[in-house]
C-alpha cells in the first residue's frame, strides 16, 4: 500500500467531516479519520466472525453445503479486507502521510470556489450539490490536486478511481474519471502554455 495512497484517503474522509459551519483543525480531522478507519477494522472483523459462525453453523448434518460455502467465502472475503487495514492504519500515523492528507485539505480549504467552480463546468447535466458527498469529495480533492499541486493526471485520475470504487456507487469510478478527465482538459484549454 503505498502513503500517498493511504493520505488521498484520509483527506477524503477528513473532507466528509467538513461542512460550512465546521471550524476543525485540519490535524483533528486527519486524527477523526485514522479513529474510523480503525473502527472500519474492528466491524469487518466481526463481519468476518460472523460469517464463520454462520458457517460453522450450516455444517451441522443437515446443511446445505452451498450456503455454507457461501459464508465461508464472505468470512474470507472480509478477513482479506481487514489484512490490509493493519499497514494503512500504520500507514496513517505516519507523519508524511499525514501532511499529505493535511496538504491535499488545506489546498481544497484555500481554493473551494475555483475548485468548485471548475468542477461545475466539468459536470455538464448535473449540479455539483446533486452529487452524491463523498463523490463530489473525490472529485474536488481530485481537482485540488490536479491543479494546484500539479500532480500528474494520470496518478490523480488512477487514485480517485479507486477511491471511488471503495467509496461510492457500482458506475461511480467511470464518472470520476470522465469528469476528472474533463476538468483537465477545462484547465488545459485556460492555462497559457509555458514559455
Amino acid at each position: 500500500m503505498q502513503p500517498r495512497r493511504v493520505a488521498r484517503e484520509l483527506a477524503l474522509l477528513g473532507l466528509s467531516q467538513v461542512s460550512p459551519a465546521t471550524d476543525v483543525p485540519l490535524a483533528e480531522l486527519i486524527l477523526a479519520a485514522v479513529r474510523a478507519l480503525t473502527q472500519e477494522l474492528e466491524d469487518t472483523l466481526e463481519q468476518a466472525s460472523s460469517s464463520l459462525k454462520r458457517a460453522h453453523q450450516q455444517l451441522g448434518p443437515q446443511a446445505d453445503f452451498t450456503e455454507a460455502m457461501e459464508a465461508t467465502r464472505t468470512a474470507i472475503n472480509h478477513l482479506g479486507t481487514a489484512a490490509h487495514l493493519p499497514e494503512w492504519v500504520y500507514l496513517a500515523g505516519q507523519a508524511e502521510v499525514q501532511a499529505f492528507a493535511q496538504k491535499l485539505l488545506q489546498t481544497w480549504h484555500s481554493h473551494q470556489a475555483e475548485i468548485d467552480d471548475l468542477l461545475q463546468r466539468g459536470i455538464k447535466g448535473w449540479q455539483i450539490q446533486r452529487l452524491h458527498r463523498m463523490e463530489r469529495d473525490i472529485l474536488r480533492l481530485g481537482t485540488a490536486e490536479l491543479v494546484f499541486l500539479a500532480t500528474p493526471v494520470q496518478v490523480v485520475m488512477n487514485e480517485a478511481v479507486e477511491l471511488g470504487k471503495r467509496y461510492c456507487g457500482e458506475d461511480s469510478h467511470r464518472f470520476i474519471n470522465g469528469t476528472l478527465r474533463q476538468i483537465y482538459l477545462l484547465h488545459q484549454s485556460e492555462t497559457p502554455p509555458a514559455e
